[in-house]
């Protein structure tokens, strides 16, 4: 982790303060500090030191440093405002960037309006919770939106539930980016290549039916109700695979039917991409996942639970076959055999979803909306430099 000096530079300064270390989250981080390097912006990144982002975020040009926070609010939070308070004075930036619940309490609380202030959710907090928790989550959203000066949404869908939610904002909605460049529809043959690449497929028949799910494997995530209607999927011979870590990962295991393989954390999940006839998210809450973007820009057709992001992600024409109610393991094992025993009709799909993904889920265009919005926030009419005498 680099241990420089914030104050050295003249170029606009965003400090992205980020919790969630891996997952969705910090790869949106990522993607978009490489992006802001590119265009001249200089990002700061503070999060906790373990797991993926902190080195990410590094190799993509952001200045890094340790902001140790936990996942949920608890004794610690004092203390989490304090350093995140810190690293703000010393940094001295144009801009701060929240991303996800903990870091936009922690951030909001430590700056409270003094400097423009971007929330950036990742889907709600209390969409996640239950009971009393909810409760208090969405009354700390109603009252710390006062201190965002804009709310980013990566969905519509995302904005409309912190409407009904009574949160009183300014709403940005820009909708989540992939990297293009690297997720990119498979050249003839190379779903054999791929398979044959990837050691926890050997001995499967080549022509087996494979659907991947990737994503943490957690609450949100749903592997468990998916789990439940592979049981009762009618597809002779198919695989599911389940890419990916995280806390749900023993229970899963464990509850597995025949036929379910685990990869573990995958640093790279093109090869499973390439690979899969179908890959599957059954989320209980999003904002707009990433996996589904990838795979469809890859050509790889999908199949979503009906939240938030879902339907903005896929083709209209696709609704029907590929969105399903978040769950309903009956509707999923239904959906489930109808897609793998046609394989006529997924290509179809994967073509149109390739064609929509790349058309209009471009990580440059996301990182550029999200520039469009510092500049607005910092009243410049140059986005990528400005003097510290003009503060």
């Amino acid at each position: 982790m680099l241990q420089m000096s914030c104050t050295d530079e003249n170029r606009l300064t965003v400090l992205h303060l980020v919790q969630p270390v891996d997952g969705g989250v910090a790869r949106v981080v990522t993607d978009l500090v490489a992006e802001q390097v590119r265009a001249g912006l200089r990002p700061v990144v503070a999060c906790p030191p373990e797991g993926p982002l902190a080195a990410g975020a590094s190799d993509a040009g952001a200045r890094v440093y340790a902001w140790p926070a936990e996942r949920a609010p608890g004794p610690r939070l004092g203390q989490e405002i304090r350093t995140a308070n810190r690293l703000i004075r010393a940094c001295a930036p144009d801009v701060i960037h929240t991303h996800s619940a903990k870091a936009g309490l922690a951030g909001r609380l430590a700056v409270r309006g003094r400097i423009p202030t971007v929330f950036q959710p990742h889907a709600w907090s209390f969409e996640a919770l239950e009971g009393r928790a909810a409760g208090l989550a969405m009354v700390w959203e109603r009252f710390g939106a006062r201190w965002s000066h804009r709310i980013v949404c990566v969905s519509e869908s995302e904005r409309r539930a912190g409407q009904r939610a009574g949160i009183t904002a300014r709403w940005s909605v820009i909708h989540n980016g992939i990297d293009l460049g690297r997720f990119r529809p498979a050249r003839e043959g190379a779903a054999a290549s791929a398979r044959a690449s990837l050691p926890l497929l050997r001995g499967i028949p080549p022509d087996a039916p494979l659907v991947v799910c990737v994503g943490r494997l957690s609450r949100q995530k749903g592997q468990d109700v998916l789990l439940r209607a592979w049981r009762t999927a009618s597809v002779d011979g198919a695989r599911l695979v389940l890419v990916g870590d995280g806390p749900y990962a023993d229970d899963l295991r464990r509850t597995a039917p025949p036929g379910v393989l685990f990869t573990g954390a995958s640093p790279d999940v093109r090869p499973w991409i390439h690979a899969a006839d179908l890959l599957v998210l059954p989320s209980r809450w999003e904002g707009m996942a990433l996996a589904p973007l990838e795979a469809m820009a890859c050509g790889t057709p999908v199949l979503l639970t009906d939240v938030n992001g879902a339907r903005e992600s896929l083709p209209p024409c696709q609704l029907p076959h590929c969105l399903v109610p978040p769950e309903d393991p009956d509707a999923l094992a239904a959906a489930l055999t109808t897609l793998l025993s046609d394989p006529v009709l997924r290509a179809e799909l994967g073509r149109t979803a390739q064609s929509r993904t790349r058309a209009d889920f471009d990580v440059t265009r996301t990182a550029g909306a999200v520039l469009r919005l510092y500049q607005e926030l910092v009243g410049q009419s140059h986005p990528t430099t400005r003097k510290r005498t003009e503060r």
